[in-house]
């Protein structure tokens, strides 16, 4: 190392330290800019991972970002890059990672993978056929989200799964899925070192979660060099990965900070080199000042919505959920709380069908008449009070266009309370179904229509993200014959349009808008790739 790399260095690491200590006061001030090194990234967000493992209980949104980068899967995406040059995930590609080759047979039922043969873990253990079926089977064993990601691939019953031999696994369905093998990209098909893991297992907890939950058991292209929960993580490149091309950044700082505003401030001071999750105000700003780059791709299957439960009065009559769709203010929404950061999801024009593809756009728009008509033939002609939950993760847009909401309802009748639901409580919130209205979104890692409905709309499934409690036994049957393999084109595309009809004209949730995910970063920063988990992947980053 030169000298001058080494005082470049030393710049580098007395500026992160200054960052830091102002970080944790409540100083205002920032530190002088210092660029930071070429191989090494830091990377700010608001929130960070509670858990190194997304399997274990409660694993929260930072913890997939972990999980991506510290565990490898048999496949993954290939990468293509767009007209105006963005680069983003290949939704109809499918390549080799710790599988170099498999073979699908039995008309989708079977699928033979054959694994690296120098591939290793973290601690340098092989990787072997043994510890796919294991890390598969606790996936099911979970029994919370990641064990419902697997059954949207057809994955319930862990006998499906097989050892040929040390480095051939195989899957045999009773039933082919379209799914199965897109579902072994997903975050939750990581592969775990599962001598490592099971060293640690207790007869309480026999598939080791709580110690995967603090401690690092992959084999990824990065490993946790440390980790301190509400602060930061500190990932160090493996340098012995073999599913890929070996990264360009030997060390990623990934930074939580609350506040947006500092947020923004480190990105264009150049203490951070890259800043996520700040509001679409900010990011809108920053594209327009055009000091950094801010990346836009809109999030694949994803829906921004009123959601309402079917079950609870007044919103068991349809009536009502039709009034509350014609009485949203919709335009000054995207404007006042999406900064256009959006595309809008209302207002189509003498709707008679809807084309297979999802999201769609809902029929209906801002008619304050319309939304008294149908109040007062429900009933509810001098209105109604209710509640509306919002999830203070995404306050900074969930806020504004709850209380524009409030305040349109109030011209109809309608007193609504706004109540704020902490990190801490989302999912148990959303699990119980107790929320009269509540605002929300969803997107499917899964690019395919019926996988959005297995998840929120699908009434047998009934997952945590169904907080209407819809049930539909004539959509259920429409989205499980699309997962199969069993309709040709025609059939399925008839099937995806009567599922778009049944929820847009039993509007259980009011569609509003399709949302961008954002990423502002330093213009020296390349090869940033959308991903459809739409967190930062270490592996495509360099810098200049």
């Amino acid at each position: 190392m030169t000298t001058h790399e080494k005082r470049r260095r030393s710049a580098w690491r007395h500026s992160l330290a200054g960052m830091l200590l102002i970080l944790s006061s409540t100083a205002v001030a920032l530190p002088a800019a210092a660029e930071t090194p070429k191989d090494v990234l830091v990377e700010v967000a608001e929130y960070g991972p509670n858990s190194l493992d997304v399997m274990a209980p409660g694993a929260n949104d930072g913890s997939q970002l972990v999980t991506w980068q510290i565990f490898d899967r048999l496949v993954t995406y290939g990468v293509k890059t767009l007209s105006d040059g963005r680069k983003v995930y290949d939704k109809d590609k499918i390549e080799p990672s710790l599988a170099e080759s498999w073979e699908v047979k039995d008309d989708g039922k079977t699928m033979i993978f054959n694994l690296r043969k120098d591939a290793t873990f973290h601690d340098g253990s092989p990787v072997t056929a043994d510890d796919v079926k294991w890390s598969f089977e606790r996936a099911i064993a979970t029994g919370a989200f990641p064990a419902v990601q697997f059954a949207a691939g057809g994955y319930t019953d862990p006998s499906v799964f097989s050892v040929v031999d040390e480095h051939t696994f195989k899957i045999s369905l009773p039933k082919a899925n379209k799914l199965a093998l897109p579902d072994l990209t997903m975050i939750v098909a990581s592969v775990v070192n599962s001598k490592l893991a099971l060293s640690h297992a207790t007869p309480d907890d026999p598939w080791a979660l709580n110690w995967t939950r603090n401690n690092d058991a992959g084999g990824g292209p990065y490993k946790v060099a440390k980790w301190t929960a509400g602060n930061q993580v500190v990932f160090d490149r493996f340098d012995d990965w073999k599913s890929g091309k070996l990264p360009a950044l030997k060390k990623v700082v990934y930074r939580i900070v609350a506040s947006a505003g500092t947020r923004r401030a480190l990105l264009e001071k150049g203490d951070a080199d890259i800043a996520v999750g700040l509001p679409p105000k900010e990011n809108a700003e920053l594209a327009a000042a055009g000091n950094v780059n801010v990346v836009g791709d809109l999030i694949q299957n994803e829906m921004y919505w009123l959601s309402m439960q079917v079950d609870m009065k007044p919103f068991n009559d349809v009536r009502v959920r039709k009034a509350i769709a014609y009485a949203l203010p919709y335009d000054a929404i995207m404007k006042q709380a999406f900064y256009d950061r959006a595309v809008p999801m209302y207002g189509a024009k003498n709707v008679t069908s809807y084309p297979p593809k999802w999201p769609a756009v809902s029929p209906y728009n801002t008619d304050l008449d319309k939304a008294k008509a149908l109040l007062a033939e429900a009933g509810y002609a001098d209105g109604f009070s209710t509640e509306l939950f919002i999830d203070l993760t995404s306050a900074t847009v969930q806020e504004p266009m709850a209380l524009l909401i409030q305040e349109q309802l109030k011209k109809i009748g309608i007193e609504v309370t706004i109540n704020k639901v902490p990190a801490s409580e989302r999912f148990a919130k959303m699990a119980s179904k107790t929320m009269p209205m509540d605002i929300n979104s969803f997107y499917g890692w899964l690019d395919y229509p019926e996988y959005f409905f297995f998840w929120n709309y699908h009434g047998k499934n009934n997952s945590v993200f169904n907080t209407s409690n819809y049930k539909n036994a004539e959509l259920d049957k429409l989205v499980d014959s699309a997962q199969s393999n069993d309709l040709d084109k025609g059939q399925y595309d008839k099937a995806i349009s009567d599922m778009i009809g049944i929820v847009m004209n039993d509007v259980p949730r009011v569609p509003v808008a399709q949302v961008f995910s954002d990423v502002a970063m330093r213009k020296n920063v390349l090869g940033y790739t959308y991903w459809y988990h739409t967190h930062v992947d270490y592996r495509d980053i360099s810098k200049q």
